[in-house]
Order: C-alpha cells, then structure tokens, then sequence
C-alpha cells in the first residue's frame, strides 16, 4: 500500500543491474523526513515529483529567492546556496569565509503542504455540517448520514472528554481549541496513510508539528490557570520542611511538572505517528528485498510483508483515532487540573 510513496534510488539500481544492496534505512528516513518537493513514485529510476515552492532569505546580502529544488543551483555562485544532506535535507548557505549558516527559509514544505490540504478538507467539512444545519431544524429533523457522523464525534468528543474532564463551570472557552486539535489530529493521521498525492506525508510524526500542539496547549494551561493553580505549585499542602526548609523540593518539582506534561504529549504523538510510518515502510521495503535475494525468498517475503502491511495499516487506522483521543483528553485533564477549586469547596 505504501510502494508508491517510495524515492528508491536503490531500487534503481536494482533495476540497473547493478546488484547493489537496498538501503532499508535510508528510504525510511528519506520518507520520514521533510521535504522541498513531493515525490509521488519513481519507474525505471526515473523520480516523479511536485516541485515546491522554496522562499529563502540570503544571511550574506538580505536579498529574498524564489525558486525550485531542481532551480536551486540557478541562484548566484556568490550566496552559496546548497541542500545540506549532513542537516536532514535543509538548505544552508555558504558564507565567504568559509563557514556554514541557515538562511531564513519561508519555503512551503512537504509539510507545510499536508497541513493546508488538512485545514482545507477540516473547512469543507464543517462548512458542509454548517450548512444542513441552517437549512433543517434540529427539533424537527435529526441529521443523518455524514453530518450525522460528524454530531456524534463532535458531541462525543465534546460531552464525555473535554466537559467531564475540565468541568462544567471552566469547559466552553477550551471547548473550541480542544475540537480543533482533535480533528487536525485525526485528519493529519488519517490522510498520512494515504500512499499516494495527496496523501503520506508524515506530519504528525514531525517533532515540530507536534512542539508546536504541545506549546498551544502548554499556553492554555498556564496563561488562564486560576490561582489555586499556582498556590499547589509554590506553596502545596506538605508539611513546611518539603516546600520551604531547608529546601523547597515540592516546588521545584511541581514546577518541573509544569513543563513536563506538554513535553510528553509532544513525544508521545510524535513517536507513535513516526514508528507507525517506518514499521510499515520497512515491510514495503523487505518485499523488493526478497526478490533481490531469489524467487523463493521473493514469494515467502512478499506474502510475509503483504500480511505486515495489511495488519499494520488496520493497526494504524486505529492509532490514528487513538492518539488524536489521546492527544486531546491529557489537554483537557492538565488544563482542568489547571482549574479546580479549592480542596475545602
């Protein structure tokens, strides 16, 4: 399901005869990796791609670039411009005396790409639930179908996560944020198992992607927190020799907390989105293995990998749902914890 994902320059050197070995890992991580173009297959090694857009800022002059990957060495000589294979594939800039530096890199990345067509397909969703609801009235018609899917996520999501786990005095302003974060979850994890445009890139399972959800949620907890919040982490109900003399230990530990939580959400979501996606590309890969090393490894791998694959895609779609369930509920539990009232109340 996967093979057409695959930029296998090994595999055309397979096909050139050249009997080279596969590098499992570096397809692997070519594919887990960001990039400045979308490949789509390769066929007698040659690569078919969608070339991005690549907006950079030389550190040298100040001067903006607007090219290609494939337009990259049209730039002038004198900025220096070149993919850095040693920095995952980002583009650096050599400076006249010799050292190495990042320019500012505004490019629309594989990434960046997944992300717009997530949020596109997220508006064209709730546009079109939006729009049954002007035209039906709710007491009169209960929706069905699609839409009628969408309410029951929606209000499952809304009622037994988020409501129960913040409270029902503190959950409408986070109801929102937390909705959001559920579906572009889902929708990013779900659109990632596609193997073809506009499908398969690994946003979720980028730290950044991920960083930047736990961040979001790290601000809610914090800038909104009320003070009996702040009281249990500078002065908690311990006896005063833990938070005070000869060291306040319970505070230094709690307030390690406070930055712990979103950093396990973070790596929590981004190793269960990453190792899903290189579990099942290595099966993808063992299969043209099995033909390199014989037909008779070529047959048993292949139906050992279909059965891999087909087992770990069934997996996925469950881990999809699961980690966007999960993503959510450890936010709404830390942003409640953010909100409870005093132990006497």
């Amino acid at each position: 399901m996967m093979v057409a994902l695959l930029p296998m320059p090994a595999l055309a050197a397979e096909e050139g005869g050249e009997g080279e070995a596969i590098n499992i890992p570096e397809i692997v991580l070519e594919h887990l990796a960001d990039s400045y173009e979308w490949h789509i297959a390769t066929y007698e090694g040659k690569h078919l791609s969608i070339p991005l857009p690549i907006i950079i800022r030389s550190a040298n002059t100040g001067e903006w670039y607007f090219c290609t990957e494939h337009s990259l060495k049209d730039l002038p000589q004198s900025e220096g411009f070149f993919v850095s294979e040693e920095h995952h594939g980002k583009i650096y800039q050599r400076m006249p005396d010799g050292s190495e530096e990042r320019p500012l890199d505004l490019s629309i990345t594989k990434s960046v790409l997944q992300i717009w067509i997530v949020v596109a397909i997220l508006i064209i969703v709730f546009l079109s639930c939006a729009r049954w609801y002007k035209k039906h009235d709710v007491k009169d018609q209960a929706p069905g179908g699609f839409v009628g899917a969408m309410e029951m996520i929606v209000m499952t999501i809304h009622d037994d996560l988020i409501k129960s786990s913040i409270g029902e005095k503190h959950y409408k302003p986070y109801a929102p944020y937390l909705l959001t974060v559920f579906f572009f979850i889902l929708t990013c994890n779900l659109i990632g198992l596609i193997p073809v445009f506009p499908g398969g890139a690994n946003v979720t399972g980028n730290i950044n992607i991920t960083f930047f959800l736990a961040l979001c949620t790290m601000l809610a907890i914090n800038i909104f927190a009320n003070k009996e919040y702040w009281k249990e982490i500078f002065w908690p109900d311990v006896p005063l020799f833990l938070k005070a003399y000869p060291a306040p230990i319970m505070p230094i530990i709690e307030l390690f907390g406070v930055f712990t939580k979103p950093f396990a959400l973070m790596i929590r979501l981004f190793a269960n989105m990453m190792a899903g996606h290189a579990v099942m590309l290595s099966f993808t890969c063992v299969i043209f293995l099995g033909w390199s090393m014989g037909v008779g490894f070529g047959l048993g791998l292949n139906a050992f990998s279909i059965l891999m694959l087909l087992f770990m895609n069934l997996l996925e779609l469950l881990v999809a749902f699961v980690q966007a369930y999960v993503f959510t509920m450890l936010s709404a539990v830390f942003i409640g914890l953010a909100h409870q009232d005093h132990h006497a109340e």
